[in-house]
């Protein structure tokens, strides 16, 4: 998580220019963006401290210097807190390994959502549980229970590029929120083998990665081209899980009497099976 703390900063000064924080620009730049003294004397840190922070070798950093520097660095409230979850990293090495198990509470939730596809989302972005029309809309049961997983899909199934119309956007909406995860659970095996079969397997994974964009996907709009009923598009709301920061529920919400919501249901006919564990 040093390199990742490291490569954030350096990809963050790397879109602002010295005029946008109300500096002259000087000399031939060998990078884009704001040089490393620059940051250093915006945020009111000396040089040498912060090129010991970006290069994962300094003391701990207080709260104070780290919310200088999202100052300078323009960024956002994701971003902020991600700062600071790479910069003093929590070790969960000790902690055994599990398997992600959701309530019977949610998923009586999630069964109950009769007109509205959803399904359940834990560590990874793993698919641990879903409804009918969230697999009549997606078809988590027809995948591997091995593969459900979001990134894998976007990423390493063909259909993925039919599937969403924009494509561009979800997979690098997918791959922003999976590198937030990373900054949650460094020490995370599983975690770093599914990042690292996706970088052997997909060069669009590999260069989204590297750009390290990190954000969440609390609420949104996602169109899904349906081989059956064409072209739908949901607004979507994400929820927390009670009594798991770990887990969240998605739901698509279409709009009442709009063409998406006639389409879906259609699709309602067909969905006659109930949510299904990701095992």
């Amino acid at each position: 998580m040093d390199a990742d703390l490291g490569d954030f900063l350096r990809s963050r000064r790397a879109r602002i220019q010295p005029e946008d924080v109300g500096l002259q620009a000087y000399g031939r730049r060998r990078v884009p963006g704001l040089r490393r003294e620059e940051v250093a004397q915006l945020a009111g840190v000396s040089v040498d401290y912060y090129i010991r922070l970006e290069q994962g070798r300094g003391p701990s950093v207080s709260d104070a210097v780290l919310d200088a520097i999202a100052r300078v660095l323009r960024l956002d409230e994701t971003e902020h807190t991600y700062l600071r979850t790479v910069a003093r990293p929590r070790s969960r090495a000790s902690a055994p390994a599990s398997a992600q198990r959701v309530r019977p509470g949610l998923r009586r939730v999630l069964d109950s959502l009769a007109a509205a596809p959803a399904f359940v989302l834990g560590r990874r972005m793993d698919v641990l549980a879903w409804n009918a029309l969230g697999d009549a809309v997606v078809g988590f049961s027809r995948m591997p229970a091995a593969e459900r997983n979001m990134p894998r899909q976007v990423f390493l199934e063909p259909a993925a590029r039919e599937l969403y119309p924009d494509w561009a956007a979800v997979a690098a909406e997918t791959v922003a929120y999976l590198r937030l995860d990373a900054g949650l659970h460094p020490d995370d095996r599983k975690l770093a083998t599914l990042v690292g079969e996706l970088s052997l397997k997909s060069e669009d994974f590999r260069r989204l990665w590297a750009d390290h964009q990190v954000k969440s996907k609390t609420y949104g709009v996602k169109r899904v081209a349906h081989p059956l009923v064409g072209e739908l598009v949901f607004p979507y709301e994400t929820l927390g899980a009670a009594g798991d920061p770990d887990q969240c529920l998605v739901v698509y919400t279409p709009e009442p009497g709009s063409e998406t919501a006639e389409r879906l249901a259609l699709l309602a006919g067909r969905a006659a099976a109930p949510s299904a564990p990701a095992d």
